[in-house]
């Protein structure tokens, strides 16, 4: 056999090969299993037809509310760092202030509330000057109880500001008394929303006519729910080394001035960014007295400071899928 004659039969074997070779491999999958129906990966997150908040079962299939839970749905499937990161950061904080909530009479789905104000990010700061998890205005910070200056601000302190954040919770449920009004107001202060439901003749905040932000704002949190139930409907796999641990500290009480944090993080065996880093209300280099006042500073336990993906306990099985 000639090489001419050897390359022109191997060419069209090639031609007949690359023509039936989808053939074969779709009749090869569709006959190893026929029970097992194809998986299909949508772009979006399927709206379902009602969530649970707080309690209530929230109808979604009216055309407004569908579509408004759509574009929150997608908003969280979309911004992918921030969604996973938010995620992350909950397994770190969702089990400090799971507690407090359940101790104050908040429904645990609060949560998620703060997981949308400040994406579980203690150190958040907004253009308007709400800061911390709950992201309190400082009047409003210093209404609810936290101290709030150029040394100390207990707005980025996680109990305490959850605490706070109760307080202010409980305050609007006496006013509405149902949750998703409290929720709304939130974002939009107890009076606005009082105000429009008497302008637009409803107590049902969900059917009010209010401004983008305000409007968009219970749905993100219903959306944030249902990350949270799922992330891998949103295409997010996580390992359960992929989260954050909750962080091991000590604590010690200090009512004397502290003229340099610095050198009081060196005598306590760590650096001054771990300290700032585990007490973000500190929020100048030195801790005057006032008064008397008793603070209480976390110092991370040395022996269980360095990361350990094998011992992150997932605060959610449903968080991972490892």
């Amino acid at each position: 056999m000639s090489d001419k004659f050897r390359k022109s039969v191997t060419g069209i074997f090639v031609v007949i090969l690359l023509c039936i070779c989808p053939f074969l491999v779709n009749a090869y999958c569709i006959g190893s299993d026929e029970t097992e129906k194809s998986v299909q990966n949508y772009s979006c997150v399927e709206v379902p037809r009602y969530v649970e908040f707080c309690g209530d079962t929230i109808d979604l299939t009216r055309y407004d509310r569908h579509e408004r839970m759509d574009r929150e749905l997608m908003a969280f499937s979309f911004m992918h760092s921030t969604s996973i990161q938010t995620i992350k950061r909950a397994n770190r904080y969702f089990p400090v202030i799971v507690p407090i909530l359940k101790e104050n009479g908040i429904p645990e789905d609060f949560k998620y509330l703060m997981a949308i104000e400040s994406a579980c990010n203690p150190l958040a700061r907004s253009g308007a000057g709400a800061a911390g998890l709950w992201q309190f205005m400082p009047t409003t910070g210093k209404e609810y109880g936290l101290e709030v200056n150029s040394h100390v601000d207990e707005r980025y302190h996680i109990e305490k500001s959850t605490v706070a954040a109760c307080k202010y919770l409980k305050d609007a449920y006496r006013k509405f008394g149902d949750w998703i009004s409290v929720a709304a107001s939130y974002n939009a202060g107890q009076g606005r929303i009082s105000q429009q439901q008497e302008r637009q003749y409803t107590d049902e905040t969900l059917d009010l006519y209010l401004v983008e932000e305000t409007a968009r704002y219970v749905y993100r949190i219903f959306a944030a729910k249902i990350l949270f139930s799922n992330p891998s409907a949103f295409g997010f796999y996580l390992r359960h080394s992929d989260l954050y641990p909750q962080i091991h500290y000590r604590t010690v009480k200090v009512s004397e001035s502290i003229s340099d944090l610095a050198r009081f993080a060196r005598g306590q065996g760590l650096t001054y960014a771990l300290l700032k880093n585990l007490n973000p209300w500190l929020r100048s280099t030195s801790l005057p007295s006032r008064n008397g006042k008793e603070y209480t500073i976390k110092l991370p336990e040395n022996d269980k400071a360095d990361y350990n993906p094998d011992f992150t306990i997932p605060y959610s099985k449903e968080w991972v899928v490892e």
